[in-house]
């Protein structure tokens, strides 16, 4: 084994030295070490088998999902609110949040370890190396998830991202990732969990959204524009509480650079580490672990006070605008035999792998529809169309299949304002809307028997 030491004020390392939560190098799981595998595997049984931040993160993400699939009209929601409702949408923001929560758990277990991302544009088979029994395979009897992986789709293709990277609007971008195969295909591709408001439940429902990170990053760093109107976001509040800890206030524009938490990625084995102060903010040390080239510069400082370390197996590159200021303890390792990070557990003590089904829940049979006039994955009408929005007089509303139905018009305050039914049509027009207050309104379309079919929010002029 061979290490290269780079110390700045010895007496400052020895005392600042201590247990600690790292930083994070994502990578995609074809460069996971069987190190990490194994490490990250054991984390996640772990974390079910303690409070079950899993079950907690996907109970939370199903009640918040999505405002159109609720009654309520006042409620706040996760997914699908673009394109007319810019106000409320904090999609990638939120879900960044959350994989850093759920990073920084596996950290508390072992702090060498990160997430890893799946990038399905390019591995969609069944027999690729995520699903073996050593990574995700073991998940899908233990925990009862129900896969049914390649039986739905399709997967994203390099195309689909050529395209949202040429976007220039941010909620355009935000949209179409959202709606379209690079965020919707690995979620009905794999099936069981994924394709319903828990897909948290499914381990891998966190390799994807590393990816859908990733693909937001890249975005960022070509375009710089993500900027959203809310201030506040659902869970990261500073009022939702886990474990005995209130998780902190979270405002999504801070997060729109994903080397705020110190989160970067590494792909075909290099890892670019620029643009970052170290702080300790979250991590007394703050380690970055990449098997084969870590390149740090352009701007990456650590300040004094601070504590970092580099790991790598194969090759770490200091090039300009890397700074290590006097009273800063910074480390790199070259590990040739990968003995630093092979040969020890940072586990507590022995880890179960054994069944641990979720408890039952209705909603593991409630499929998402994806977008408003595309492909759908269930037989109930939605609305393609509510025209205009903003309205003035009247409003015509349009399905995607014929049905006898009541449309009815709430105000925010849930008061209902307007009945009408119709019998075997598509379209729908409720005239006579003058006398409206401008504002947000609700239509609700049900059924002959009183079910909910679909919500829309609308505005008046």
């Amino acid at each position: 084994m061979k290490k290269y030491f780079f110390y700045i004020n010895a007496i400052c390392y020895l005392f600042c030295l201590q247990v600690s939560f790292g930083q994070s190098i994502r990578k995609s799981f074809d460069e996971m070490t069987d190190y990490e595998i194994t490490e990250l595997v054991n984390a996640f049984y772990e974390l079910r088998n303690g409070p079950d931040l899993f079950n907690d993160l996907a109970q939370f993400h199903a009640q918040f999902f999505n405002f159109d699939e609720t009654a309520d009209p006042t409620r706040l929601d996760l997914h699908f609110n673009l394109p007319d409702e810019s106000e409320r949408e904090i999609f990638l923001a939120w879900h960044r949040r959350q994989m850093f929560e759920m990073e920084q758990a596996v950290k508390e277990i072992n702090p060498e370890i990160s997430l890893a991302y799946w990038d399905s544009s390019e591995y969609q088979s069944p027999t690729d190396a995520l699903w073996d029994e050593e990574l995700l395979g073991s998940f899908n009897v233990n925990w009862n998830l129900r896969r049914n992986l390649a039986s739905n789709g399709p997967l994203p293709t390099a195309q689909n991202i050529s395209t949202l990277m040429a976007m220039d609007n941010f909620y355009e971008f935000s949209n179409e990732l959202e709606r379209r195969p690079v965020h919707r295909g690995a979620h009905v591709w794999t099936g069981g969990a994924m394709p319903t408001p828990l897909s948290p439940r499914d381990p891998v429902f966190y390799f994807h959204h590393s990816f859908v990170d990733k693909i937001w990053k890249d975005w960022e760093d070509m375009h710089g524009t993500s900027s959203y109107e809310t201030t506040s976001m659902l869970r990261y509040d500073g009022t939702y509480v886990f474990d005995g800890e209130t998780l902190p206030l979270v405002d999504p524009n801070d997060i729109t650079d994903s080397r705020v938490y110190g989160v970067f990625y590494g792909e075909d084995g290099l890892a670019e580490l620029d643009n970052y102060i170290v702080s300790n903010t979250y991590n007394p040390e703050e380690i970055f672990y990449y098997q084969f080239n870590i390149q740090a510069g352009n701007n990456f400082i650590v300040p004094a006070g601070t504590v970092a370390r580099f790991k790598s197996v194969n090759e770490i590159n200091l090039v300009p605008g890397f700074e290590a200021l006097p009273g800063s303890s910074f480390e790199a390792i070259i590990d040739t035999e990968n003995g630093g990070m092979m040969n020890r557990s940072f586990s507590k003590g022995a880890i179960t792998r054994a069944k641990n089904p979720y408890p039952y829940s209705e909603l593991i049979n409630k499929p998402i529809v994806w977008e408003e006039g595309g492909d759908l994955l269930d037989d109930k009408p939605i609305i393609l169309t509510a025209a205009p929005n903003p309205f003035t007089e009247k409003i015509t509303v349009k399905l995607n299949k014929r049905t006898d139905c009541v449309i009815e018009v709430f105000n925010m305050m849930g008061m209902l304002i307007r009945e009408e039914a119709f019998q075997n049509t598509d379209t729908m027009v409720i005239k006579n809307l003058y006398g409206l207050s401008s504002g947000f309104y609700v239509i609700r379309v049900t059924d002959a028997n009183g079910e909910i079919l679909v919500v829309k929010r609308i505005i008046k002029m």
